[in-house]
């Protein structure tokens, strides 16, 4: 493991670490210059808040059909192919596309193995375009880039994958080997930065392109990418004010499509990342590595997730077999904490399982319940605190199984397929089926919850649900 910093920075830890504790201004977008605006009823990230994708408080409708229009605010075209996410702050919500110069672009959905590339190699504009979140009207849209993309793509995914982030003053937005580029909430391009190639694809087949699809994160002044790629593997920080350095982490690594996580339990912050050779802990100041875990997937996806209401414990899991893992983690870990072999638990980690991982939805810590959503309809629900499964059911379907990641709020948990059916369970230890709503397009993307509206960013239009 080598780690680069810059020097200006390694000076001014202290100061950084005092930017953690100020105190941000209202929830209304606006905020003293310099200073984050307040998080609460944000959706900053992917999957929200801590990426747990949990939202109480938004009463939200028990049914909707984005055919008929019913319990539909607005919807709108959104140009291009994506499966990033949108990103709220305030009354703006941010979304990235990708849009071809060959007319309309697909990608396969459902449930197989195949690990063609697509090839649609024509030149792209990578787009970041902001919306007023209560009408749909477009404030703003910028062309990133522009260009014959670097690599190919999966023909399940798309050239935006990524989704991208805000903490009220700064949107920033990846798009693997085409650069990062961040921006103030007015779309005025502060800075970019071209990461180098990042090549993703089949570990055992170098020769396969992906894409990447691994979303940066802010943490205070920060903003973290992980990149984990055929070649050169690594972690870094950037000043968010200006894209300089602050530290970069190289790691042994085979590709990962995972999004890191900021742990805050046991009276710190850990950087977080799932990947094939060890899942691990990072101090998100410096890049030192604090903690490792083996045993994961060769092939990660699901991004790493906490309980934020109650002992902090860490979920991190894959779905590749043979090891298909769950691990939940308790605060704390340091050094080597793979478990030997036969083990199923340790000092620092709670329980494992394997053979019950998700491939691609990542997981959701719930009221005191993990429930993991696998890509042909599974769904678990364990007691996280001890792994008692408390049930396993399958989500009967039309057919293509499930890519984009559970939300939850007042008690109800959204299951969106990749066919448009969002499914609705009661959280709790028994399972109920409350219904299914239709979304007449295929839908990839997680998901946001804010305001009382449910925002789904289907293949062509960004969708506004609510009563």
């Amino acid at each position: 493991m080598t780690v680069r910093r810059s020097l200006s920075w390694a000076l001014s830890a202290c100061l950084l670490a005092a930017c953690a504790a100020r105190e941000p201004a209202s929830e209304s977008g606006s905020a003293p210059e310099g200073e984050p605006a307040r998080s609460s009823g944000n959706w900053p990230q992917f999957r929200g808040l801590h990426a747990s994708g949990v939202a109480d408080g938004q009463d939200l409708p028990e049914t909707w059909n984005g055919e008929t229009g019913e319990n539909v605010k607005w919807k709108v075209a959104i140009p291009g192919l994506a499966h990033s996410s949108p990103v709220i702050w305030g009354d703006r919500l941010i979304v990235t596309s990708a849009v071809g110069s060959l007319g309309q672009a697909t990608f396969r959905p459902g449930l197989y193995g195949d690990g063609d590339a697509s090839e649609d190699r024509s030149v792209h504009r990578f787009m970041v375009l902001a919306l007023d979140k209560r009408t749909g009207e477009l404030l703003w849209e910028r062309t990133a880039h522009e260009g014959t993309p670097k690599d190919k793509r999966h023909i399940k995914a798309t050239y935006a994958n990524s989704t991208p982030a805000t903490d009220g003053r700064y949107v920033v937005a990846l798009f693997g080997s085409e650069g990062l580029y961040a921006y103030d909430m007015d779309g005025n391009l502060l800075w970019s930065r071209n990461l180098g190639r990042l090549n993703l694809g089949a570990y055992d087949a170098p020769d396969y392109e992906w894409g990447s699809a691994s979303s940066p994160i802010l943490y205070s002044d920060l903003v973290i990418v992980q990149c984990d790629t055929q070649g050169v593997s690594f972690v870094q920080a950037m000043d968010v004010r200006t894209g300089e350095t602050v530290w970069q982490t190289d790691r042994d690594e085979l590709p990962s499509w995972s999004t890191p996580t900021i742990w805050s339990a046991g009276g710190r912050d850990t950087l977080v990342t799932n990947a094939a050779n060890y899942i691990r802990g990072y101090d998100p100041w410096t890049g030192d590595e604090r903690w490792r875990l083996g045993g994961s997937s060769k092939i990660t996806a699901p991004t790493p997730v906490f309980d934020t209401s109650g002992a902090g414990l860490m979920v991190v899991a894959s779905g590749r077999r043979p090891e298909k893992p769950v691990f939940v983690i308790r605060p704390g870990p340091r050094g080597d904490i793979t478990l030997p072999e036969d083990e199923t638990s340790s000092e620092f980690v709670v329980w494992s399982r394997t053979l019950r991982g998700p491939y691609m939805p990542t997981p959701l810590i719930y009221r005191g319940y993990l429930y993991v959503l696998n890509n042909n309809g599974v769904f678990d629900g364990y007691e996280l605190a001890t792994g008692r499964e408390v049930y396993r059911e399958r989500i009967t379907h039309s057919g293509s199984g499930f890519s984009a990641s559970p939300v939850a709020a007042d008690g109800r948990i959204y299951l969106p397929s990749e066919d448009g059916e969002i499914f609705v369970v009661r959280a709790g230890p028994e399972f109920a089926l409350l219904g299914s709503n239709t979304i007449p397009e295929l839908l990839m993307a997680t998901p946001a919850i804010s305001g009382g509206i449910l925002y789904v960013r289907a293949k062509d239009h960004l969708y506004a649900i609510g009563r």
